[in-house]
């Protein structure tokens, strides 16, 4: 558990370092981005921009910067937006519900959806309907996600009238974000538990299972689905922990407040306390997510529980 920790601590520091570079690597200034948000593109003189770069740091050498914001970081500062002059954290955690809300349903539709298919698909006894439903995934994941959102938005917004295209307010706008998000990420769910399933049904054991008066359905959804759930579940907390990135896209096609559209607004006007603060918050969220995952699989496979009680043994010995 400690290495994981420490793993854990780098994975965090990676992106805080990496933003920072590219970050710094895009053309443009943060301070002209600044001014000429506040004059109303009015063309800045030297000694205003001299004055946003010196309010913000940006006058310092890139190393005296990046040992500032890494130390102040660790505290849990990332500073203020340039552009806004709000503590940029604060700005993070405002934006982070409704984002969660549409991250939270999309995990919930993608394990559905994917986990229905691989387990529907490998389950039938109809070949022609068991390979109609295993087909599904693969065009799920070759299928963009704005382009999704977009035939989503055509069909139940501007042609059904079922649901509101745009905005944060209500479960109903909360739908085809949803939606969006959840279709391609549990078409690779999808692909990954249907090929364990059908992995699993092919060891010895389960002809032995049912030897011994099991049913088929026992056999499917209790042994072989049981052991072929570790690979995707280690999937589940990959995605789970990138879908905080993946609502960009979905936030700004159907313009909802979030981290999504605050991320991309401070990109492009190069806000690095807020592009940072968003950055570390999202990587924060997968290591976390991944450790939990680290946690579960000794419940799916209790074999697991006895590898690491060995290796703990061993380490202290």
């Amino acid at each position: 558990m400690t290495r994981r920790l420490l793993q854990a601590v780098a994975v965090i520091w990676a992106a805080f370092t990496l933003s920072f570079v590219i970050l710094y690597l895009l053309p443009g200034d943060a301070a002209l981005n600044r001014l000429g948000a506040a004059e109303g593109g009015i063309t800045a003189t030297p000694a205003e921009v001299a004055a946003v770069r010196a309010e913000y740091g940006l006058d310092d050498p890139l190393v005296v910067q990046y040992g500032k914001r890494l130390w102040a970081a660790t505290h849990g500062d990332f500073g203020k937006s340039v552009m806004t002059g709000d503590d940029a954290t604060g700005l993070v955690f405002d934006a982070l519900p409704s984002t969660l809300e549409i991250a939270a349903a999309g995990l919930v539709l993608a394990v559905l959806f994917g986990g229905g298919l691989a387990v529907l698909g490998t389950y039938t006894r109809h070949r022609w309907l068991g390979n109609l439903l295993l087909s599904l995934p693969p065009l799920g994941v070759s299928l963009p996600q704005f382009w999704v959102g977009l035939v989503l938005i055509q069909i139940f917004s501007f042609q059904l009238r079922l649901l509101p295209a745009l905005g944060t307010d209500g479960f109903a706008a909360l739908i085809l974000p949803g939606i969006t998000i959840g279709l391609p990420t549990g078409a690779i769910i999808g692909q990954v538990l249907a090929k364990s399933l059908r992995t699993q049904l092919a060891e010895p054991y389960v002809e032995i299972v049912l030897a011994k008066g099991a049913s088929r359905a026992r056999v499917h959804f209790g042994h072989a689905l049981r052991n072929a759930a570790l690979p995707a579940l280690t999937l589940v907390g990959v995605v789970a922990g990138n879908l905080l990135a993946g609502t960009v896209v979905t936030e700004t096609l159907f313009s909802r407040d979030g981290i999504g559209r605050l991320t991309a607004f401070a990109v492009n006007s190069q806000d690095i306390p807020v592009v940072q603060a968003v950055i570390v918050l999202s990587a924060f969220f997968f290591v976390t997510i991944n450790l939990v995952v680290d946690l579960i699989y000794p419940l799916l496979d209790p074999r697991l529980a006895g590898r690491v009680t060995r290796k703990a043994v061993a380490a202290g010995a």
